[in-house]
């Protein structure tokens, strides 16, 4: 029997376009593969305001597809397009916002809560 993150380590090509046809939902979140069992690439579809949140850790956001911007409390917000990246550093309160469609990939510790800590 494989465990979850056994099952991330697969030796195959993971096709990030289907994996966006497959996702449930906006801001549903689907793990794509473990690095180092320190490290999980994440995938999710943006489309209006996430909640206010914080982690205790860095969380790295990759804009694959649209346009997003991601607001950080006291701080000007971070737009990103297709190709670009930004780490919001740990404690740093934020949410990402979309007015239309975007995915982006996490990547982040495996045990990082979606609605932060």
């Amino acid at each position: 029997m494989t465990t979850r993150h056994e099952d991330l380590r697969r030796l195959a090509a993971v096709s990030v376009p289907e994996a966006i046809t497959a996702l449930p939902g906006p801001f549903r979140q689907h793990d794509l593969a473990m690095v180092n069992d320190t490290t999980v690439v994440r995938l999710a579809r943006l489309e209006g305001e996430f909640p206010w949140h914080h982690h205790d850790e860095d969380e790295l956001f990759l804009c694959w597809d649209g346009t997003f911007e991601i607001q950080l409390e006291g701080r000007d917000p971070v737009v990103l397009k297709a190709g670009e990246l930004f780490v919001v550093p740990k404690g740093v309160r934020h949410r990402p916002v979309s007015e239309e469609t975007a995915h982006i990939l996490l990547i982040e510790h495996p045990d990082t809560k979606q609605y932060g800590n």
